[in-house]
């Protein structure tokens, strides 16, 4: 019998909806040998907030400055019993035009604006079921004022 893991905690992530005429910023990125959609996103890291993690990874895979305006989710995925737990912080807000000077995050091969039919005919390209659950919460209206967020630590 194995002994149960006594420290469990989730990988702590964030993610951007972002929202043009009627189109998405997605990035195409490689994963498990394979090309899939994802909303600009990453790991918290050590020391950093919930906002500065998530305009960081935008920029990251993007080139884009991005300005937060509230939370559209918070969401707890775990693909099966074998895989990690993810605990996302999901964010709206609006971004600048890509930075010419600056390259895309290692892992990213490009950026796109891609309408929400587009990405629900093809649910096999996204990279979690998250990535559709996000938009749909954002196309609800689903906002959350960042006043929400608190952050406590020395940064």
């Amino acid at each position: 019998m194995t002994e149960p893991n006594p420290i469990w905690k989730p990988h702590v992530t964030v993610a951007a909806v972002i929202e043009k005429n009627q189109q998405f910023l997605m990035v195409e990125e490689q994963c498990s040998r394979q090309l899939v959609f994802n909303q600009p996103a990453g790991h918290l890291e050590d020391g950093e907030d919930l906002i500065t993690a998530i305009k960081r990874e935008v920029l990251e895979e993007t080139t884009c400055q991005f300005v937060p305006s509230a939370v559209v989710a918070i969401q707890l995925w775990r693909k099966n019993v074998q895989f990690s737990t993810f605990l996302r912080v999901c964010f709206t807000g609006t971004v600048s035009e890509p930075n010419p000077s600056l390259s895309l995050d290692d892992g990213i091969v490009a950026t796109h604006w891609l309408d929400y039919d587009h990405l629900n005919l093809h649910p096999q390209r996204l990279r979690s079921p998250l990535v559709l659950e996000s938009i749909d919460h954002y196309l609800s209206g689903q906002r959350i004022p960042l006043t929400l967020l608190n952050s406590l630590i020395n940064i």
